[in-house]
């Protein structure tokens, strides 16, 4: 289940949804997401959908990694600083850090990032920061990124995370709760604009920490 022929089944499924940016495709193609995934669950890795991954947390969708991910590069085309609001499993920070030059990553399930750090550190990435806190509020009030990615649903868009969004830098979040939408914000010499994309469902993001 994690073949050649299985990964290649699943990116040709990621083109037919519309997906076009050929290095996320290839970055999805090579990156081997049943890393990122307990062992008893490892042969569903390249099936289009989210998986579980313990602590009422789940590994995105494969084309809702590529969306998201084709999203930045598209609309933040020279952005090097990337902000990650939900590590995770560290799937989606290996795809960014893939095509990024620096991915600062938040994450307040300890024990989901420390694994994540292992899993990362092992497949050799080494500009990825990882942080644990609670992620409405960013990484710091002193950082500027270029793009902002967030895994989990928050009501609405959290302040912090404007507020630390470069002159043109892109903002990408799903926000509701029952009904959640997929956003991109962009900061303009205008203000902030806002385009919906698409109906998603995520995991809420909560507040606090857990170690």
């Amino acid at each position: 289940m994690t073949s050649q022929r299985t990964r290649q089944r699943l990116i040709q499924r990621l083109i037919e949804q519309g997906i076009k940016d050929t290095q996320v495709l290839t970055l999805m193609e090579s990156t081997p997401r049943h890393i990122f995934l307990d062992e008893a669950l490892s042969h569903r890795a390249y099936e289009d959908t989210s998986l579980p991954i313990g602590f009422g947390q789940t590994l995105s969708q494969p084309y809702i990694v590529a969306r998201m991910t084709e999203l930045l590069r598209t609309h933040a085309p020279d952005a090097q600083l990337v902000l990650e609001i939900g590590t995770g499993s560290g799937y989606q920070t290996a795809i960014l850090a893939g095509l990024f030059e620096q991915i600062y990553s938040v994450e307040r399930i300890k024990p989901l990032q420390d694994k994540a750090r292992k899993r990362l550190t092992e497949l050799g990435y080494r500009n990825v920061m990882l942080k644990h806190a609670d992620g409405h509020f960013g990484w710091s009030q002193e950082k500027q990124f270029d793009a902002i990615l967030s895994a989990a649903a928050p009501r609405q868009v959290p302040q912090e995370l404007l507020d630390q969004l470069a002159p043109n830098g892109v903002l990408v979040i799903p926000i509701g709760e029952a009904s959640q939408t997929l956003v991109m914000v962009k900061n303009t010499d205008e203000g902030f604009v806002t385009t919906e994309i698409e109906p998603v469902k995520f995991v809420p993001l909560l507040g606090g920490t857990t170690r």
